[in-house]
């Protein structure tokens, strides 16, 4: 067995393992990136694309913003259609300047991937039988790669690598508590080489039940329908897909709509889940070790730059600083921010989305609620703040109140 050692060990290599060892490593702070998937397996992934202004100062901070910078769409508003009628939030001008950009996960983790590899920094890809061991004493890792044993001693453990990763996994059950929220459907999304139909989102909350006009650039289309969670992938051809696409659209949509042939085409399941704490011992879990949001509120690549920046901050006070502050609050400063993201993810969910379980009363006050959004400053206002993302100075703050 090989033995090597590092300060900090990430488990996982998805954007929010990339994005932690970009900014240690701009901070000196020795690391290396275990993967249990390979190199292409993880550039390939195809996940969200709405960044929030926290992730894009987190990349730039990071050096990796390049591409995001000449690729990227800022989008001042979206739209929500019901009724066959549109409704503009304008996200800019109800939140005081404040914008979201439209950049693909899979283009973030590859500008992430490039930067490593260009600084030639450790990753070990396709590593089998991964644990983690002794982490509230003295942690270590030990993993198989390319026919070799390998044992990682280090300071810390950040555990990055997903909802069914080992980390989160490895922590005693009666020191971990999770809370979960299984939804009874999924999106069916299809990746097409067509122009969006619009320049902005569109949210559509209809009889026929949720759908969602997406890109990926100016001539790469995202768009998603609700489904039961028990379809399948197969049910669906190509122009099925796009028929019932325009059924969920109002008239000006449905003339403007190019369909093509789907790319990539996939039933993302739909579910709340938080794990409290986030620390523990040596350990900490970040992004969606921790934590999962419906996709509706487009938060979950954002809280999970959320997470990596208190996490960076916290190991950069503790190795350059000498301060154990950081770590000792990380688990509180994330969950106060996590709590608000699902909430406004699980309502968006409620709000736009048709349950079979759902009385007609019920159906009718979710109109209600909805129509009295879209009609009031102070609705429209909160959708708006939590959609571009609430300020990380607030949440911090309400930490420091609540300690």
């Amino acid at each position: 067995m090989e033995k090597l050692s590092t300060q900090v060990a990430i488990i996982g290599s998805g954007p929010a393992g990339l994005l932690l060892g970009q900014l240690l490593y701009k901070a000196g702070i020795d690391h290396l990136i275990i993967e249990q998937r390979s190199a292409d397996y993880v550039a390939a992934r195809i996940r969200a694309g709405i960044l929030e202004q926290v992730s894009v100062d987190l990349l730039r901070k990071a050096g990796v913003a390049e591409n995001l910078e000449k690729y990227g769409l800022p989008h001042d508003g979206i739209e929500i259609l019901t009724h066959q009628k549109k409704h503009r939030i304008n996200l800019n001008k109800l939140t005081g300047g404040k914008q979201v950009t439209v950049y693909g996960q899979t283009e973030v983790t590859k500008d992430l991937m490039q930067a490593r590899e260009s600084q030639q920094l450790q990753t070990f890809y396709e590593a089998d039988n991964v644990r983690i061991h002794d982490f509230d004493t003295q942690p270590y890792v030990t993993f198989d790669n390319k026919r070799q044993s390998f044992r990682i001693d280090c300071q810390f453990i950040a555990g990055c690598d997903g909802f069914h990763g080992v980390c989160r996994a490895s922590v005693p059950q009666e020191k971990i508590k999770t809370f979960e929220k299984v939804y009874p459907f999924g999106w069916l999304g299809v990746l097409a080489d067509v122009p969006p139909v619009s320049e902005e989102l569109i949210y559509v909350q209809s009889e026929r039940g949720f759908a969602l006009c997406s890109m990926r650039s100016n001539t790469r289309s995202r768009y998603y329908i609700q489904v039961p969670i028990t379809d399948s992938v197969e049910n669906w051809s190509d122009e099925a897909f796009w028929a019932e696409l325009k059924n969920r659209l109002d008239e000006d949509s449905r003339n403007k709509l190019v369909t093509g042939a789907s790319i990539e085409k996939s039933i993302a399941p739909l579910r709340s889940f938080i794990t409290e704490p986030m620390r523990f011992g040596k350990l900490f879990l970040a992004g969606d070790a921790a934590h999962i949001v419906p996709p509706t509120g487009a938060k979950g690549l954002n809280l999970a730059a959320s997470d990596i920046g208190f996490l960076a901050e916290a190991f950069i006070e503790y190795f350059n600083r000498h301060s154990e502050h950081g770590i000792d609050n990380y688990s509180q400063k994330c969950l106060a921010r996590v709590w608000k993201a699902e909430r406004f993810s699980w309502w968006m969910t409620h709000l736009l989305h048709r349950f079979d379980t759902e009385s007609e009363f019920d159906h009718r006050m979710k109109q209600a609620e909805l129509s009295y959004i879209l009609e009031s400053f102070a609705g429209q206002s909160s959708l708006a703040e939590n959609y571009v993302g609430l300020p990380f100075e607030a949440d911090v703050k309400l930490a420091a109140l609540n300690a």
